[in-house]
């Protein structure tokens, strides 16, 4: 009878199988078992839709001579088809031993019975396999021509057949779903297994032939079975029941100890409050946060700076020292335990120093909006005596809740200490009134810098962060600018104004240092008179020369500080000097700021990284003039400094908010 052809054993787990559903409704008898068969091509009988009748006498003459050539080539095993013949009640199965030139073996199914079966008969019907003049059977499922692979015998027991009624009917349904599966593709039912058989089982059957004929289809099945691999997914543990699980706290679990469940918090909206509010607008109270107000020492300081002459040099008529006598007076200069303390809590981004030439006042800008006082003779004469505080002559202030970035006594009243705030406030403290005034607020916009745009300081420009560029006068009511600029920069970090024309200041962005005139300046946009494109980096600030304004020097990110003659401000000014210099001070320490010596204005002095820790003053030429050491009282690095206008005393604050005094 007709049956489909299967994949080979290499392609069972890979490519769907051929399989065959039976077509008419079940039998009264027990479901027949599955055997494996290998695929030959159907004869031309049952193409034709007759039974081929098979002699044994020609099966047997037809085995004896493929024995004979199965001598030279290796064994192809092949099962018998039943033999179709109404007048006989059973079908002998015995396998024939051949010789093909294949490579792959085919695992079919085909269904049998097992009822009156009896294990010593056997007969010998023809085989159903066909070999063509290739040596390769054909499919007609998949119209494909494959070779088989050589295996070694199968021995299949002999079986029974019911009755010639039910071989009739199976031999019928065969036929016909073979038929159907020529126009069709088989889709694989429950009554069909697609097995899979290894090398290793058939050696075994081969080992064994005796035991293999009394093997039972539902044997070879469960062997079948046996060999199949085991399934990928892993198996989930099962779980405890009456387990103990794992120890839990009860606080988390908001259970007493007893036992008994405690009662839901209510839960509240948590409010999250600014971590730097602004202050209230207005004037402030300057009250020392490290000091009772009522101090007598306090009222002392704030009587005596109060009453401090404007004791201010015109540099400008004067000639420059020499650099020698610069130089021996530099020299001159120490520092010592009693000259380095403490002022204010973090960084310090600013520093003044008041022009007194009979008292030593030192201002600081910290980065958490404090502004510290410190009256060094005061604090140094209390040292010596008995049973004084070391705090003594130190007055801190907030003034603001944000970093102080820039901070200027006013050259035309000493009394008077100007501070500038990230927070968007300028202020303005009295020592004789004891009050912070507000000159400028806006609280949309950040302030990064300011200048004395007037020798009286009745106006001022301010420079933002976002670029802008806003004129204050304080002779006018209110603490809103005069004008605000949008400038070409996207960032201004520091404004500076020139000390001759006063007309000219100069900014510092993130690339680009550019000169402008007040005098043109366009609230909707205004172009630069002079760009300075040298940089490569940001720039962090650009000062011009204290006394004539005729150089500017600029501190960029590029480790290079650059001096630049700006003697006549015209389309272009020409860069005198570069000085290689390392401003890489990291996350934690603030920027370095090259600014020029008041008294020397030829000369810059800057921080620096190298160690031992120094100070250090460069000439305009690029030579190093002096360093300032200090031994185990410097041993942090001082990225801000200043320096007294007419007398030789340096200040330099570091990011702990602590200043070095270096004085004769």
């Amino acid at each position: 009878m007709p049956v489909c052809r299967g994949p080979s054993i290499g392609q069972l787990a890979s490519e769907p199988v051929c399989a065959a559903r039976q077509g008419p409704p079940p039998l009264p008898v027990p479901a027949p078992p599955l055997l494996l068969y290998p695929l030959p091509a159907p004869p031309a009988e049952i193409l034709a839709g007759r039974r081929p009748l098979l002699s044994r006498e020609k099966m047997g003459s037809r085995s004896a001579s493929e024995e004979k050539a199965g001598s030279r080539q290796r064994l192809q095993v092949k099962v018998n088809e039943y033999k179709e013949n109404q007048n006989i009640t059973c079908v002998s199965l015995r396998p024939v031993q051949t010789t093909v030139l294949g490579k792959t073996p085919k695992v079919y199914l085909v269904p049998f019975s097992l009822s009156n079966y009896k294990s010593d008969q056997f007969k010998h019907p023809k085989s159903l396999l066909n070999k063509n003049s290739n040596n390769e059977f054909v499919c007609k499922k998949c119209k494909k021509t494959e070779i088989r692979k050589t295996c070694r015998r199968i021995l299949t027991p002999k079986m029974e057949a019911t009755s010639s009624k039910t071989e009739s009917t199976l031999q019928k349904s065969s036929l016909d779903v073979c038929t159907e599966s020529n126009k069709r593709q088989h889709k694989s039912t429950s009554d069909t297994v697609i097995p899979s058989v290894d090398m290793e089982s058939i050696q075994n059957l081969d080992s064994d032939e005796d035991t293999t004929l009394g093997l039972s289809a539902a044997r070879l099945r469960e062997m079948i079975k046996k060999r199949q691999p085991p399934e990928s997914k892993r198996k989930m543990p099962k779980k405890r029941e009456n387990g103990t699980g794992c120890r839990r706290s009860m606080r988390l679990l908001k259970v007493d100890p007893s036992g008994v469940s405690l009662p839901a918090t209510p839960t509240q909206p948590t409010l999250i409050a600014d971590e730097n509010p602004l202050l209230p607008p207005g004037p402030l109270e300057m009250t020392p946060e490290n000091r009772d107000d009522d101090n007598d020492l306090f009222k002392g300081f704030l009587q005596t700076w109060a009453e401090v002459s404007k004791t201010s040099i015109k540099n400008t008529e004067k000639e420059l020292s020499s650099i020698k006598n610069y130089k021996a007076n530099l020299n001159g200069m120490v520092i010592n335990e009693d000259t380095v303390h403490k002022v204010t809590k973090g960084p310090i981004l600013s520093v003044a120093l008041h022009p007194s030439e009979i008292r030593t006042l030192v201002a600081a800008g910290a980065k958490s909006g404090q502004v510290g006082l410190w009256d060094l003779q005061l604090h140094i004469s209390l040292l010596k005596q008995t049973h004084q505080s070391e705090e003594d002559g130190i007055y801190v202030f907030q003034p603001h809740s944000q970093p102080v970035s820039c901070l200027y006594f006013s050259p035309a009243n000493p009394a008077h200490i100007l501070s500038l705030s990230y927070d968007g406030t300028l202020r303005c403290g009295d020592f004789s009134r004891a009050i912070f005034e507000e000159v400028c607020r806006d609280e949309r916009s950040s302030f990064s810098s300011f200048d004395f745009l007037g020798e009286d300081a009745s106006t001022l420009i301010v420079g933002h962060w976002n670029g802008n560029i806003s004129l204050v006068d304080r002779r006018t009511p209110g603490t809103s600018y005069e004008k605000l600029i949008n400038s070409s920069l996207r960032k201004i970090r520091t404004v500076h104004v020139h000390p001759v024309h006063r007309q000219y200041f100069i900014t510092a962005g993130l690339r680009d240092t550019h000169i402008y005139d007040a005098r043109h300046l366009n609230p909707r946009g205004s172009q630069p008179l002079i760009s300075l494109t040298e940089h490569t980096k940001s720039v962090a600030s650009a000062y011009f020369s204290p006394l004539t304004g005729n150089r500017v020097v600029t501190t960029c990110a590029d480790c290079k500080l650059r001096i630049f003659d700006s003697s006549c401000i015209s389309s272009e000014i020409p860069l005198l000097t570069t000085i290689r210099h390392n401003t890489i001070t990291g996350r934690w320490l603030t920027r370095f700021q090259a600014v020029w010596d008041p008294k020397q204005e030829d000369c810059v002095i800057v921080g620096s990284m190298a160690h031992p820790r120094r100070v250090e003053i460069f000439h305009e030429t690029g030579k190093q003039v002096h360093s300032f050491f200090g031994g185990e009282c410097l041993v942090s690095v001082c990225s801000i400094n200043a320096m007294h206008p007419t007398r030789y005393i340096l200040a330099g604050g570091n990011s702990s908010g602590k200043i070095h005094v270096f004085m004769n």
